[in-house]
């Protein structure tokens, strides 16, 4: 099993806290997201904090999603908790797309079983003017988390992350998760002024929203746009990307590392590339060697075991990881990941042995 070496305490002179943020110029998933040659393969899993380790489900008994989220001492532990168990490369902040809806005053709810939902729809030009703007005091308890990990992770790297505005937009117009997105997809075509004007309003709230993580003290930040691949390319162009455009290079002048995923957005992922990350997130639809070719040179990426292959057996998942290890080679950089989150019912013990063969596996020789 994967053990998490010097990733807790105060961590040495290398990991020194100044104005918030550590040092860390040999972390193996930074240097791989800067298109570096990193000392091993880095790895980590998305939706690693919580889900699938008893651990966590102990932690949470009796506190709703967004109560942990704003919890500041709950959050920090959860999100240490798969770093001590697996070794992984990087921690990503427990949290949730919707906590900077919730900290507005947007009357929203996690449902257990469903999901996001949302008290009052946004569907009207009169909706989006009404919604409230964020600010950073509005989530405190985040950035008070973030300082907490600063100080706990030693030499591994935090990220942060928020929901990119599309997605936020289609939760909100549906008003809670959708199969066909055909409210969002109405409203975007019959009256696309509500449209970006809704949109520019969620790029202001996931900016202030990454920009208190970012003064907290993470050293990279993940866009999610967990819905965009409901959408055609023409339309992901004309009506989402200006607005996650907007977020990435909101965050050009802090030089840490910008990855975006979406899933099911193997059609996407020239545009996506064009949208101000440094990484490019990959589900497990298509292999990384023609991602890479669609993305474009100047981009490093992350992926992409499908999650439900943890469930086929050891050899099956060591056969798939080190098929994605060899196609993750041809990118400039590469941080192994999954293709979407671990999965509830995943065994910790098939994460810990993903984590031991992708740091066992030799990193390729520079051009």
């Amino acid at each position: 099993m994967g053990t998490a070496g010097s990733t807790t305490g105060t961590g040495t002179a290398s990991t020194a806290v100044t104005s918030g943020r550590r040092h860390l110029p040999e972390a193996p998933f930074l240097v791989a997201a800067n298109r570096g040659r990193p000392s091993r393969r880095p790895v980590w899993f998305m939706r690693q904090a919580g889900r699938s380790l008893p651990e966590y489900r102990e932690l949470r008994k009796g506190t709703g999603m967004l109560e942990a989220c704003l919890t500041p001492d709950l959050a920090c532990e959860i999100t240490l908790q798969p770093v001590r168990r697996y070794g992984v490369d990087a921690a990503i902040l427990f949290s949730d797309i919707v906590v900077p809806l919730k900290a507005a005053g947007v009357g929203v709810d996690i449902v257990a079983g469903t999901g996001p939902v949302v008290e009052q729809p946004v569907r009207t030009a009169a909706d989006v003017a009404a919604l409230p703007a964020l600010d950073a005091e509005g989530v405190a308890p985040v950035a008070d988390a973030v300082r907490l990990l600063v100080r706990e992770l030693g030499d591994t790297p935090l990220i942060g992350f928020a929901g990119a505005p599309f997605t936020l937009a289609s939760y909100l117009v549906e008003g809670g998760p959708s199969r066909n997105h055909e409210r969002t997809k109405a409203l975007m075509h019959a009256e696309p002024d509500t449209w970006h004007a809704l949109c520019s309003t969620l790029a202001d709230t996931t900016l202030t929203f990454l920009r208190a993580q970012v003064d907290a003290g993470v050293d990279a930040v993940q866009l999610f746009d967990s819905w965009a691949g409901a959408l055609s390319e023409r339309d992901y162009r004309e009506l989402v990307l200006p607005h996650s455009t907007r977020v990435l290079q909101g965050l050009a002048d802090t030089d840490l590392p910008r990855i975006h995923f979406g899933v099911g957005t193997g059609e996407l992922l020239g545009a996506m590339g064009e949208a101000g990350a440094d990484v490019v997130g990959v589900d497990w639809r298509l292999p990384l060697d023609v991602a890479a070719a669609r993305v474009g040179p100047g981009r490093a990426l992350q992926g992409n075991l499908d999650p439900a292959l943890l469930f086929a057996g050891q050899d099956v998942v060591d056969r798939e990881v080190r098929r994605i290890l060899a196609e993750g080679a041809t990118a400039e950089g590469h941080v192994f990941n999954l293709g979407h989150g671990v999965l509830p019912e995943t065994d910790p013990d098939v994460l810990a042995r993903v984590v031991d063969l992708v740091h066992e596996t030799p990193v390729p020789a520079g051009p």
